[in-house]
């Protein structure tokens, strides 16, 4: 394919999922415009990326400072 059929395919795309959301209630659209998780369908803002129990933010510090450990 070409960049313009990329271009016409994403566009559609887009219209197509315009079209649906017409078709919603107002209480309905603005929830579907809600960024959310794709697996669990939580709000985006309130998902919570996971820490690494390991790190040391201390010897992380030294490190960057550039002094030995």
């Amino acid at each position: 394919m070409k960049a313009r059929d990329y271009l016409w395919c994403a566009l559609n795309l887009m219209l197509d999922r315009e079209e649906l959301l017409e078709q919603l209630c107002p209480g309905c659209r603005q929830k579907a415009e809600e960024a959310c998780c794709p697996v669990c369908g939580a709000p985006a803002g309130e998902t919570t990326g996971s820490q690494n129990a390991s790190f040391d933010q201390e010897r992380f510090e030294r490190l960057m400072r550039g002094e030995r450990v």
